[in-house]
């Protein structure tokens, strides 16, 4: 059986996360339930989404309404408090050079827009939502393979535009100094965020109320640091009503 929390996971935070996660444990184990010792730092997101020993992970919206929604458990949702969502909701980002004059984002339609992955609520549907309704998509689209090195091309000149979520620009203004070399200049509307789930066949309500109880318990600083504040419960169906965009919204046309 595995533990997975690597959605966020600075090594600044590395601390804070394994003491959130042993508050979690000791929860679990009270309930009665089986938990591992320490969280799994190896496997990749996808290996460990759906392992099936897989006691607690966190993955992305998108990934999990495309093909995780009926493979896994949903438990519940953190809530990062992030300013204008509700409770739960996160948005994204569009971050540019700090010295690039544009300020509207439909003018960089023709400029260079990196991404995560393709498979990303944050980094790719939400910008793809955000720019069809303001009449356009960005013609040119590059796979950076995670938001901090999407905000790295964007800092070097390699990208003009990128989108991040909310709690990671928050993060990396904080451990990084890319951060400094970038702004923001558009928002996405709210989404729900990125839930917590396990393998199925676990009691989703028993961990529902022990990461509760764990949250609880986190003391300011780590709490401070991981930047969490509750357990929120947000439904399967509410995920997947979101849209998803179409396939030629990656790199083809």
């Amino acid at each position: 059986m595995i533990a997975s929390l690597r959605m966020y996971e600075w090594p600044e935070m590395r601390r804070s996360l394994n003491k959130y996660w042993q508050l979690i444990k000791y929860e679990l184990l009270e309930s009665g339930l089986s938990a591992p010792e320490s969280l799994d730092l190896m496997l990749n997101e996808k290996d460990a989404w759906m392992h099936p020993n897989l006691v607690l992970g966190h993955t992305c919206g998108m990934p999990y309404r495309k093909f995780l929604y009926n493979k896994v458990s949903l438990i519940g949702t953190p809530n990062f408090g992030i300013m204008g969502c509700p409770a739960g909701y996160y948005n994204s980002v569009f971050i540019t050079n700090i010295q690039d004059n544009r300020s509207d984002l439909i003018e960089f339609k023709n400029s260079v827009f990196a991404y995560n992955m393709e498979n990303s609520q944050s980094g790719l549907a939400a910008a793809f939502d955000h720019t069809q309704k303001i009449g356009f998509w960005f013609s040119n689209r590059l796979i950076s393979g995670g938001h901090t090195k999407s905000s790295k091309l964007v800092a070097n000149g390699q990208a003009a535009i990128a989108c991040l979520d909310s709690v990671s620009w928050r993060l990396l203004q904080r451990y990084s100094l890319i951060g400094e070399k970038l702004k923001v200049i558009a928002e996405t509307k709210p989404s729900p965020g990125l839930p917590y789930i396990s393998a199925i066949g676990y009691n989703s309500k028993i961990h529902f109320y022990a990461i509760k109880r764990a949250i609880k318990n986190l003391d300011m600083i780590d709490k401070k640091v991981l930047g969490i504040i509750d357990l929120e419960w947000i439904s399967k169906d509410t995920y997947l009503e979101v849209s998803n965009p179409p396939s030629s919204a990656t790199y083809g046309d």
